[in-house]
This record gives structure tokens, sequence and C-alpha cells, in this order.
């Protein structure tokens, strides 16, 4: 690689850090390294082009970076390969929010870095590891490792490698007819909207659908038959608005998962209503596809309106009397919300609920026992 071309990365790399793809442009890049703009052209095709290339940079860093030593036990192997991936988002903050807008908008780099952490943790294990152990794993710990980088939220690694060596639940069994029998009962549906709500609605499905830079004020007020001076009489901004929105769907989220938790039936035991409230998180996805595309997408546009999203969350955890587990509390929380982040990402558009069960199931297992490391 030159040294124009790491120069035009390293712009780049900062550039889409602190801001999003689609307000970024080639002109701004080349500004940002100090180099003319027909230098860009002879690199790269367009945007695009360099975005991708930074995508496929952080997966062989990542790659590197996880490369399990031989030596040592299962037990040694899996906490070498969690403490890097938990150093590497420390160290490449930078680039982790780049790669985390990338495995949005191009999905394909998300699967080659699902295969590529399977691998390192068969590698651990010493077995082949499957999508569930991936689930519990790599979901609990991707999620506390970029909280703790981006966010700053703190997370007590020791009590990682506990939860993944021994579990969270640990010993508590559960009752599959207990976790996915029954039915749920959709959130209320209100007889009359004001402008606001309307605008909200239609909304959501603009965002959902088309995503937040390519969709613009007139065509929110246009779906919900109101004009653009009644959208700025409610909300003072575009970003104003998609804050409403994630609040929003962060309040319904929660309320359908409460609302259905252990309708009609004994009590659940904790490990019981972490999985139930899998299983109610993919059945809300299922009615609702557009608050998915919403809140991954504002991870990146509005990152601090997702945290406070997450901080609901884990409130309502902390809330719950009978605690999560025995690690600390607040990393046994960002671990649960990861895996229910990950489980969301690989088997929301997944057509087989059987495969959803099964997965939830096998997830159960690993939260009473850990990976039998």
């Amino acid at each position: 690689m030159t040294d124009t071309e790491e120069r035009l990365i390293a712009a780049a790399t900062a550039l889409f850090a602190r801001k999003w793809y689609g307000t970024v442009s080639v002109a701004e890049i080349c500004r940002a390294a100090g180099l003319s703009n027909g230098v860009f052209y002879r690199y790269y095709r367009n945007k695009e082009t360099l975005f991708r290339g930074i995508l496929a940079k952080v997966l062989e860093m990542i790659r590197t970076a996880i490369e399990v030593p031989q030596a040592g036990g299962s037990r040694e192997r899996l906490r070498a390969f969690v403490d890097a991936i938990i150093d590497f988002s420390s160290q490449h903050s930078e680039l982790v929010s780049v790669f985390r807008e990338g495995q949005y908008r191009f999905f394909e780099y998300e699967r080659r870095l699902v295969a590529i952490y399977l691998r390192g943790l068969s590698a651990a294990l010493g077995r082949e590891a499957r999508l569930p152990e991936y689930l519990f794993a790599l979901g609990g710990v991707r999620f506390c490792a970029v909280r703790r980088a981006l966010q700053g939220i703190r997370i007590e690694i020791d009590d990682v490698h506990g939860i993944l060596c021994a579990g969270l639940f640990r010993d508590v069994t559960f009752d599959p007819s207990r976790v996915f029998e029954g039915s749920a009962t959709p959130l209320p549906v209100p007889l009359q909207e004001g402008a606001r709500e309307r605008l909200l609605r239609s909304g959501k499905r603009l965002f959902g659908e088309k995503g937040f830079f390519e969709t613009n004020i007139h065509e929110v007020t246009d779906a919900a038959g109101l004009s653009v001076g009644a959208f700025y009489t409610y909300f003072e901004s575009k970003e104003a608005f998609y804050g409403e929105l994630i609040r929003q769907v962060g309040h319904e989220v929660r309320s359908f998962i409460a609302r259905n938790l252990s309708p009609g039936t004994p009590l659940l035991n904790r490990l019981e209503r972490e999985l139930r409230g899998l299983w109610l998180w993919l059945v809300y996805l299922s009615i609702d596809k557009n608050c998915y595309a919403i809140v991954r997408e504002a991870e990146f546009v509005l990152p601090a309106a997702v945290k406070d999203y997450y901080g609901a969350f884990v409130e309502g955890y902390r809330k719950n009397p009978e605690g999560n587990g025995d690690a600390d509390q607040g990393t046994a929380i960002e671990f649960l919300l990861g895996i229910a982040h990950y489980f969301g990402i690989e088997m929301a558009f997944d057509e087989s609920p059987a495969n959803a069960r099964a997965a939830i199931e096998a997830i159960g297992a690993y939260l009473s026992r850990g990976l039998g490391v």
C-alpha cells in the first residue's frame, strides 16, 4: 500500500467514524488527506470502493488478532480468544465504529465476520462450534466489547470469562413448554391518531424501508397527509424526529415483552424469563420488521440515542428482583443484551420457527452450564 492510499484510508476512517457514510463526500476525504480529488480516482472507483476496502481491512485485522495459541487447555485458549476480541475493540475503536455501519449497509461483511469468529471459537474449544454456541458466546462478548469501547460501559472481563465457562444462571433448568407455548397479545392500537402520531407512524415505515439518509421530511409529511410546517410544529429537525422514533421503538419492544412474558402461567424462573423474552423479541420482529432496521441504522446515525435505548433495557433488567445470575450485575445484563442483539441479527428473517426454537433451547443450556471448557 502506498503512502497516498494510507492517507486516504486514514482520513476516510476518521470521517466515517465521526459521521455516517451517506454524509461523507469524496471531496471531504481528499481535503482531510491533503490530496486532490483526481488523486482519489487513481486508486478507487468511488466512495463505496474505498469503504469496502476499509471493511475488508478490518476483517483481516480481526482474523489475525484472534488467532488462538495452540498451547494450553480449552479454558486458556478461550480466555485468550475473548481477551483478543475485547482488546481489539478498545485499541481500534474508530475501525470498529466504521465496521458497524458497514455490516449494516453491506451485510455480507457481517456474514464473513461471523465465519471468522466461528473458526476462532472452534479453535479455542477444540471442537466445531455451531450457531447456538456463537450466539451465546460471541453475542455476549461482541456486545460487551463494543459497549465498553464505544460507549464507555463498565465491563468486568473476569465475569465475562466466568459466564462463558460456567454459565450465568448456574444449574437452573427450564421447561420448554413454559418458554414457548401460549399466545402473544399485541400492543393496543389507537382508534384515532393525532398529527404527531401520524408523522411518527409514516416516518417509522419510511425510515425502516429506505433508511434515514435516503428519506426526506417531505416524504414523511406526504405519507402522513400533513404539511412540512406541521412537522416542525412537533420536531425541530429530522434528527430529533429520528431520536423520538428510537425512543418509541424501545418503549414498544419493552412493553410487548413485558405484556407477554408470563401471561396466565405460574411465575417463570429467571432462566425461563430470559428465554421467553428472546422468543418474544423474535415474535415482535416478525410483526414489526421496521423497528429492527431503525435501531440498527441508529447505531451509527444517532449513537447517543441508541445508548439511551439500551440504557432503558438495562434499567428494566435492574428492576428484576431475582437478579441476573451470579456475575456482576452490569456485566451480566450487557452479556444478555448482546445475546438478544445478535440473535435478532441472525434470526430476524429466518422463516423457520423451528430453527429459532432450537437455538433458544441451546442458548438456555449454555446459560445454565456454560460452554463446558
